[in-house]
Order: structure tokens, then C-alpha cells, then sequence
């Protein structure tokens, strides 16, 4: 193994392969603000976060947090993270509804990306039910409250 700007890197099949370790927690529009706690529950998103970096320290992957409202900055975080990170862990908000830009950006990389939501999107209003970026995400965990997020870091802690 050679280790490599933080990284370590194996050779596999005369290719090389980045073991990065890495998770990268997006968070889209109004996830910053104290929301409807009977949809959302009682999180914000520091406590969130809090959680998440508590759970990821007892592995040995490292965790970074981005939350923003703007659709071009998420856009910005996709494309910085691919190849830089083992795993996206993505609540987009009220983009999973709308945003054919966020679905293309989440395509175009190679970095799984699993979707979370807080609530159950299937239980909410119709419009809210069909989500653009699921089918290109490598899953989709909706419905745990933190528990979502805490689910797609098991996932990129231990089985991919």
C-alpha cells in the first residue's frame, strides 16, 4: 500500500484503486432551519450532524458536512466530490422533487450517492412522492427520521 494525499492505494488487476474512507454528508434547501417537528421530528441539523460524526468515528472513515439552499452549490459539491469521497450520503429536500440538474449531476459522477430523507416522502403530499434523483442513486432511505442517515453511513462503512 501506498499512501497517497490521505489515501491508500492497492493495486487490483493492474489498476489502481483508491480506498478512501471518506463519507461526504450533503444536505439541500431549508435543512438548516428548525422545521415542522411533527413531519420532521426534533433534529437540527447540528445535532445531526453531531450524531453522524459520533457513529463515523467509530470506523475508520472521516466525515465531512455541506449544507446549502442553492441548487448550483450542491451542483458544485457533486462534482468536487467525485473520486474524492468512498460515498454520498444526500438529502436534497424539495430538489428531490423539482431538479432535473441535481439528477444529471448525480449521474454524470462515479461516487455512490444513497438519497435521505427525515420523513417518508411515500406518506406526504403527492407531489412530494416522486422523487427525480432516486433512479440514479445507488439507494434511497426515507422514512428513519436520523436514523436514515445513520443507515446510509452503515452502508458505506461496511458494505461498500
Amino acid at each position: 500500500m501506498i499512501n497517497l494525499n490521505g489515501t491508500e492505494k492497492n493495486r487490483c488487476e493492474g489498476m489502481d484503486v483508491f480506498m478512501l474512507k471518506r463519507l461526504l454528508v450533503l444536505n439541500g434547501p431549508n435543512l438548516n432551519l428548525e422545521r415542522d417537528r411533527s413531519i420532521y421530528g426534533e433534529y437540527s441539523l447540528e445535532k445531526l450532524e453531531k450524531a453522524l460524526q459520533s457513529f463515523v468515528a467509530k470506523t475508520d472513515f472521516s466525515l465531512d458536512c455541506f449544507q446549502s439552499n442553492h441548487e448550483g452549490e450542491l451542483i458544485d459539491r457533486l462534482h468536487e466530490a467525485d473520486g474524492y469521497y468512498t460515498g454520498i450520503i444526500f438529502n436534497p429536500a424539495a430538489y428531490t422533487h423539482t431538479s432535473i440538474a441535481l439528477r444529471d449531476a448525480i449521474a454524470a459522477i462515479d461516487t455512490p450517492v444513497i438519497e435521505v430523507h427525515l420523513s417518508n416522502i411515500n406518506k406526504r403530499e403527492e407531489f412530494r412522492r416522486k422523487s427525480l434523483l432516486a433512479p440514479v442513486c445507488h439507494g434511497q432511505i426515507t422514512g428513519l427520521g436520523m436514523q436514515s442517515y445513520l443507515a446510509a453511513a452503515y452502508v458505506f462503512t461496511n458494505h461498500l
